[in-house]
């Protein structure tokens, strides 16, 4: 199943639906990329609006008001602002407005330091080396060098992604993992508590995190893809 789909023409993004018979309760995904046109997160804001429960990915929170990896990560996208070329727009969501109640089980910076350390220190550097190019890319680059085939996303991982999360376990463990985990946790608690209810928990993830969501509640509770809707991230 296609989440994030990258043609000659541009890319997209499968909203998708997750239902079970048993349960009134519904699951939308919304698989997110950081940077897009304003009009994909002009989309996405008006259904999150029909929600009545939002979950929400965002490291933060604790004490630690800083980190070096999280800041360096975050500039490599939003230094697209500042190429008039690519026309795209970090992204804006106000979940505050949005009018309805939100959760955030993501980790927070002390604790994605943590998971930051212990990754191998070669993997790490391989990591800093790279970012530089990242950015100069994003800052720079047209349309055809931002969106690359590699930013596709599907259920199943790609023989690329299983090299990676086997070459080192604790960089896959600190950019997933636990905050896989800590995901599910909440949507299983949702459909414990309020599985009779016919209501809709919208999920507002990274796209490399809906994998984990699909197959989580698919072999927890039988929940599986019933509809998917397309919204477009970027033109070519």
């Amino acid at each position: 199943m296609q989440i994030i789909e990258v043609t000659e023409f541009g890319v997209r993004s499968a909203v998708i639906r997750l239902r079970r018979r048993d349960s009134a309760l519904q699951f939308v995904l919304y698989p997110m990329i950081h940077v897009a046109k304003p009009a994909f997160y002009t989309a996405v804001t008006a259904r999150l609006k029909r929600a009545d429960v939002v979950v929400v990915e965002g490291v933060g929170g604790g004490r630690r008001k800083r980190s070096v990896v999280a800041g360096a990560l975050t500039l490599s996208y939003t230094v697209l602002r500042f190429n008039r070329r690519a026309k795209l727009v970090p992204q804006d969501i106000d979940y505050a407005a949005l009018g309805v109640p939100v959760l955030r089980p993501d980790v927070s910076l002390e604790e994605f330091t943590v998971g930051w350390r212990r990754v191998p220190l070669s993997h790490r550097l391989v990591v800093w080396c790279v970012l530089p190019f990242v950015v100069v890319t994003r800052l720079f680059g047209g349309t055809r060098m931002i969106w690359t085939r590699s930013m596709e996303q599907n259920d199943l991982p790609s023989t690329a992604e299983e090299d990676r999360a086997d070459l080192s376990p604790r960089l896959e463990a600190a950019f997933g993992g636990e905050r896989d985990d800590r995901l599910l946790s909440v949507l299983c608690r949702l459909h414990e508590d309020r599985s009779g209810e016919s209501i809709e928990v919208a999920v507002v993830y990274g796209a490399a995190h809906m994998p984990a969501i699909v197959h989580g509640l698919t072999k927890r509770y039988g929940y599986r893809p019933r509809s998917a809707e397309w919204l477009t991230v970027a033109d070519m």
